[in-house]
């Protein structure tokens, strides 16, 4: 015959498991449970706070604020089941040293990591691409300087400004990736620019609404990939 106190013992173990869970979980909130566990459980509720710093690619050139790319970009990662809040920190004109020269206040302390998208001015006025080099190396240096991690999103040159100066500008942003281990999207415009007519204003140079909701469709999982990188 059984004695009765092993007749019992999945019971009193399975109140055991339900006790030290409840003791756990009281720890947990008092914050002695050990500071990994107790950060992990912060982070997990915690809102990432985010800057797209550009030009008027960023801003939603001629588009109402909802059909911006921080915008449409920060719907789509909520929609994914991401915690982040975008600040659009576009300015229509801007270049590279006008990035540079606003980066202090345009990006506030707090933020948890900046989507980089500038350069395309600097193309399209026939900038020097050494100028243009200065200038994103500064951002993301004062950035990193300040603990804020950086996404890079890449812009190609004009055929028409000629071979080389395609080449010395197009190498900016994967020469500044490698050097600083950013994360990079090779080209902003991509699928929107010479695509189809309806991606893009009649300027023919900035995206439509539907132009940004492309745009975001495609850089998404490098955004991921740059979140992850936060997270971890």
């Amino acid at each position: 015959m059984v004695p009765a106190r092993q007749r019992t013992y999945g019971t009193d173990y399975a109140i055991l498991q339900r006790i030290c869970g409840i003791v756990l979980a009281m720890l947990l909130l008092l914050g002695v449970a050990g500071p990994a566990a107790a950060q992990d459980a912060k982070a997990e509720g915690r809102v990432l706070k985010l800057v797209a710093l550009g030009d008027s690619l960023t801003a939603g050139y001629l588009l109402p604020e909802s059909a911006a790319f921080p915008t449409v970009l920060q719907a789509a990662l909520r929609a994914k089941g991401h915690k982040v809040e975008i600040a659009n920190a576009g300015v229509s004109g801007d270049t590279a040293s006008g990035g540079l020269a606003r980066v202090d206040w345009s990006v506030p302390d707090g933020t948890d990591g900046v989507i980089l998208e500038l350069g395309a001015n600097d193309m399209l006025r026939g900038i020097d691409p050494a100028v243009t080099r200065k200038a994103l190396d500064g951002i993301v240096s004062r950035l990193k300087a300040r603990g804020i991690p950086v996404m890079l999103a890449g812009m190609y040159a004009a055929r028409n400004l000629g071979p080389d100066y395609q080449k010395r500008f197009e190498a900016i942003y994967a020469d500044l990736a490698k050097e600083y281990d950013l994360v990079l999207y090779p080209f902003f415009l991509d699928g929107v620019q010479g695509a189809d007519p309806r991606l893009a204003l009649p300027d023919g140079l900035h995206p439509s609404a539907e132009g940004v909701k492309t745009i975001v469709e495609r850089i998404l999982p490098s955004v991921e990939t740059f979140l992850a990188r936060l997270k971890g």
